[in-house]
């Protein structure tokens, strides 16, 4: 209808047109969803996948072309939308990827009732890192084997040299860790916990070290960006040199013969290596948290896990984080993370992380894990879990 055949009326009358209006939409989607349905049953008769891509790309091609002009790029919104309801219903009915579905079912059946107390239990770094604070708030008394870099932490559980291995992924205030992220495309792991660990940096020095005679500081790049702020006001100019953590920069400190050098780690470093706090809480933001994920060859949901971790390569082409984003709303599933990384050896492709806050056993979640392979041309199920705190 023509927008100027509205004129002179009033708001009310508008609006008594909008409820009518709705009224129509409410049959047309319940008749789509029924005609959804008796579809489902004849894919499922004939064994016909529920995704149909070419269909549905023409289709949004013929709505375009036969709607209102001003209303085109409107009806690109809508309809995609309307797609990814229809398909949800139709895998719903069909049952969707069996093999994930039943992985998931034997991992819930055969995974404890209770996260195991102790375990060998693979950590970046040296004694005293926060890592190994974040191990032991996960396990009771982990037999810890230390590596020296992130790296070495997943190719110890991908080869069943350790149980677990725990990692950073992200910080409050500096963001994520790349690094690991980037580790995630190229291993093969599942998240079974994840807990998060408050930082608090301190400047430590040998005894007897004062800090007008510091002239570097040794940490790990994030923990020296998250000190910025001390260090422009700290009255002098100091080389800052990133190594790979905290705890090794106590470390390096301690067993130098130089008496002009800091780090920036924890209290509990300082004691470990006999060092000096000659200041702490140095971090810029007094809120400053990292998040650490615990990692296992096999796959292990145990009870109470609320948190699920995806990662997918989607389609190089526009649209297609939308309509996997619009696959999470349509399904009312809450995005908590979304990190996009390049794949290596890959031109213009990324692999996309997501973690979603929904709870394992809920009907939107079996629903999800049976349609992932319509949207994206590879994805990977990391797990269910929870966050200890």
């Amino acid at each position: 209808m023509d927008p100027s055949q509205n004129r002179g009326k009033t708001l009310d009358e508008l609006r008594d047109r909008i409820d009518e209006a709705d009224r129509r939409i409410i049959e047309a989607v319940e008749d789509l969803m029924d005609i959804s349905a008796e579809i489902a049953q004849y894919k499922k008769a004939h064994g016909m996948p529920v995704l149909d891509a070419i269909r549905e790309r023409e289709k949004l091609a013929d709505i375009v072309m036969h709607c209102r002009e001003d209303l085109q790029s409107d009806f690109r919104v809508l309809y995609p939308l309307l797609f990814e309801l229809s398909r949800t219903r139709q895998n719903k009915l069909i049952g969707g990827n069996a093999a994930v579905h039943e992985e998931i079912e034997n991992a819930l059946l055969k995974t404890p009732h209770m996260f195991p107390k102790t375990a060998r239990v693979a950590c970046q770094g040296v004694e005293g890192a926060y890592s190994t604070i974040a191990c032991e708030k996960l396990f009771a008394s982990p037999s810890i084997m230390y590596m020296e870099n992130f790296e070495s932490v997943f190719s110890a559980v991908e080869k069943g040299l350790c149980d677990y291995g725990v990692l950073p992924i992200e910080n409050s205030t500096a963001g994520s860790v790349n690094k690991n992220y980037d580790l995630m495309i190229s291993h093969k792991f599942h998240i079974v916990r994840a807990t998060r660990i408050k930082i608090n940096h301190c400047l430590v020095a040998k005894p007897g070290t004062a800090p007008e005679d510091i002239k570097e500081v040794f940490s790990h790049e994030q923990a020296i960006n998250q000190c910025r702020r001390f260090f422009s006001s700290f009255g002098k100019d100091v080389k800052l040199t990133a190594v790979e953590n905290t705890a090794m920069a106590a470390e390096l400190v301690a067993s130098s013969d130089r008496n002009d050098i800091a780090a920036i780690s924890s209290y509990r470093c300082a004691e470990l290596y006999n060092l000096k706090c000659l200041q702490a809480g140095i971090q810029d933001n007094g809120n400053n948290h990292t998040r650490f994920i615990c990692i296992s060859r096999n796959l292990e949901i145990y009870p109470g896990a609320d948190r699920t971790s995806l990662m997918m390569v989607l389609p190089h082409k526009p649209g297609s984080l939308y309509k996997m984003l619009a696959r999470f709303y349509a399904l009312g599933i809450n995005l908590v993370k979304l990190e996009s990384r390049p794949i290596p050896e890959r031109d213009f492709e990324f692999m996309f992380y997501f973690d979603l806050d929904t709870s394992v056993y809920s009907e939107e979640f079996i629903q999800l894990m049976s349609e992932l392979g319509d949207s994206s041309e590879e994805y990977y199920y990391l797990g269910s879990y929870s966050e200890a705190v």
